[in-house]
């Protein structure tokens, strides 16, 4: 039996999940989109009721860490207040939705994420990792990001379904793009996919309205730290913040920041250099996975982001540090993973957190010399 516990939601802030270092309490961006008083409310937020520090998720979402059970309900007062959590819980759960992080007012992923929203209590209640992704730029952009039903552009140029674990997806017409997410949702529920937790595990063959040969086109880069044609775009190491400089962002002359799934925020505007985030498109620390790891999780048997600072010059390629079997931090394979077992280190290449390992039961400074470090 594993040594771990295999939770099948995520948290929101109805729902917050225990961690280590307190209750994670998810905050879900509309249209990932924050302005200036928003993340001024959520820094002092974190600072007034958490621990001050904030996780990105690769949901394009944020999580406020270390809150208590006593302070839980007054945060959630307030986030509903200024309508960063909806007052509904239902209606919180089924706003899962990851979209393109660039779209401008009144484009199709706009658009369509927006009719979406107003469809939510017609969605039908979905398993709790369960999430629609719209990516209707010029191209795919969120084509690693996780999610279930998609829409995005088409190789011959307009929109498409796509279930996902299917290579093809069905050609829409303009205006059906939500209703047709809310169809495949309901038919992934009808047709047994609760069972399954995702689409991508969901054997069903589908549906005849929802069949398609059409292949996404060519995917974009992933926006990467530096100057970008809305503003500026910075990275955050593993994907974690702290009150603090949320609180320098929310005070920069900038409209909104835009939440990625990639650990970067896209600012609407300039934004000023600051150490506490990441400006080179180069940094190893951008194609480097870190979790929690220990104390901060339970589960983690080793502490995992000095050891990540340290090892991430000397990985060409994508590095994922992992307390324990589960991964967290990414599900899909890394160049070389690193996994925490009853306070040792596994080493693999090419692997997920947890596959068997090509060395094990190394201490620190053992697997620093494998890669080169003396």
């Amino acid at each position: 039996m594993s040594g771990f516990a295999v939770r099948g939601w995520c948290p929101d802030a109805w729902r917050p999940m225990a961690a280590g270092d307190g209750l994670l309490v998810r905050v879900k961006p509309r249209l990932g989109r924050l302005t200036r008083a928003e993340l001024a409310l959520l820094a002092d937020a974190s600072a007034r009721f958490g621990n001050g520090l904030v996780d990105l998720t690769n949901r394009a979402n944020l999580q406020l860490r270390g809150v208590s059970d006593a302070g839980w309900p007054a945060l959630l007062d307030l986030l509903t207040a200024h309508a960063l959590v909806d007052p509904d819980r239902t209606r919180e759960r089924r706003r899962t939705l990851i979209v393109a992080p660039d779209w401008e007012q009144g484009d199709d992923t706009h658009r369509i994420a927006t009719d979406l929203l107003a469809r939510i209590d017609a969605l039908p209640a979905l398993p709790g990792k369960t999430g629609f992704v719209i990516d209707a730029g010029p191209a795919p952009l969120l084509r690693d990001a996780p999610g279930d039903f998609r829409i995005e552009r088409g190789e011959a140029g307009g929109l498409i379904l796509r279930a996902e674990g299917r290579g093809t997806g069905m050609p829409l017409a303009p205006g059906d793009e939500a209703a047709a997410l809310a169809r495949l949702a309901r038919w992934f529920v009808d047709s047994g996919g609760v069972a399954a937790g995702r689409m991508a595990r969901h054997t069903a063959p589908l549906p005849d309205w929802a069949l398609g040969t059409e292949p996404p086109a060519a995917p974009r880069t992933a926006i990467l730290p530096g100057a970008h044609p809305m503003g500026s775009a910075v990275g955050a190491p593993f994907g974690q913040m702290t009150a603090d400089s949320l609180a320098v962002l929310a005070g920069q002359p900038i409209a909104a920041v835009r939440v990625t799934p990639w650990r970067v925020l896209l600012a609407e505007g300039p934004l000023a250099a600051d150490p506490r985030f990441l400006a080179d498109p180069a940094d190893p620390l951008l194609r480097t996975d870190a979790c929690a790891g220990a104390p901060a999780c339970p589960q983690a048997s080793v502490e995992t982001r000095s050891l990540a600072r340290a090892l991430a010059p000397q990985v060409d390629g994508r590095l994922h540090v992992s307390g324990c079997a589960k991964g967290c931090a990414r599900a899909l394979p890394a160049d070389v993973t690193v996994t925490g077992r009853n306070g040792l280190l596994d080493l693999a290449f090419d692997a997920t957190a947890g596959a068997p390992p090509d060395h094990v039961g190394l201490e620190p400074a053992a697997l620093l010399a494998l890669l080169g470090k003396s």
